[in-house]
C-alpha cells in the first residue's frame, strides 16, 4: 500500500509525501499523478522519507522522474541503494 499526500506552495511547486511501498499498481498510480504535473511544468518534489521499499518498476519510475527534474528528498539508505541499482547498467 502507498499513501500520498500533497503540499502546494505559492511558487507553483508541489511536494508529494509518499508513505509505504512503491510496488505494483502503486507505480502506475504515481505515474498517472506525476505526468500531468510535469506536463504543466509544476516544480515537483517527492518526499520519500516514509517509503520503505520500491520494486524494480517503482525505482525505475523514481529515477525517470528525477531525470525530468523532480526532486527526490529524504530517501532512506535502503531506498537510496535501490535507486543507485536502478540507474546502473545491467550486468552481462
Amino acid at each position: 500500500m502507498l499513501r500520498m499526500s500533497e503540499e502546494r506552495r505559492a511558487n507553483q511547486s508541489l511536494t508529494l509525501r509518499l508513505e509505504g511501498r512503491l510496488v505494483g499498481p502503486w507505480v502506475d498510480e504515481l505515474r498517472q499523478i506525476c505526468e500531468p504535473l510535469l506536463a504543466d511544468e509544476t516544480k515537483l518534489a517527492l518526499d520519500l522519507a516514509e517509503v520503505s521499499f520500491a520494486d524494480e518498476g517503482g525505482a525505475a519510475l523514481l529515477k525517470s522522474l528525477e531525470r525530468r527534474g523532480t526532486k527526490l528528498s529524504k530517501p532512506s539508505p535502503f531506498l537510496s541503494e535501490q535507486l543507485k541499482a536502478s540507474a546502473a547498467p545491467a550486468a552481462r
